[in-house]
């Protein structure tokens, strides 16, 4: 499989976020996310939780963090990847194995999450653009993915 079938980009409302997927660290995950991209399934979504020197929080499809996809919750497939800026990593519940569909990119380093939140990816370009997303919990005439496509 070549690196371009992990290359996933976000066309958002503040312009393109490339993220390189990292199947080697959450294969599960990354593959989740590909057959939801496939779908059309993040297009249109918001930004719905964004802490300024944190992260930005997206894939809910109801915009409010509620909610996920039609399919069952992933297992936990925490790592040693570090959450730094840049990282791309599963959002989830209290328990372990409830990530689905929301992801965070992280703003800053967050080594407080390191093996919590399973690491999927990371932004190769386009990170200024992550930094203009508009900030709040929840967000006010949220930023959104107007589409996400893997390349």
């Amino acid at each position: 499989m070549s690196d371009t079938s992990n290359t996933l980009t976000l066309e958002t409302t503040k312009g393109p976020v490339v993220i390189k997927m990292r199947p080697d660290l959450a294969p599960g995950h990354v593959a989740h996310i590909k057959k939801l991209v496939g779908e059309g399934f993040y297009d249109g979504v918001v930004f719905h939780r964004v802490i300024d020197g944190f992260m930005a929080q997206t894939g809910c499809p109801h915009g409010t963090g509620t909610g996920g996809s039609k399919y069952p919750n992933l297992k936990a497939e925490f790592n040693s990847a570090p959450h730094v800026r840049g990282t791309v990593s599963m959002a989830r519940a209290q328990s372990p194995d409830s990530a689905n569909s929301q992801f965070f990119i992280c703003f800053d380093d967050a080594s407080f999450l390191n093996r919590q939140y399973t690491v999927w990816g990371e932004v190769t370009s386009g990170m200024e653009n992550v930094d203009k997303i508009k900030r709040g919990e929840p967000v006010r005439e949220p930023d959104k993915i107007v589409s996400a496509k893997l390349s």
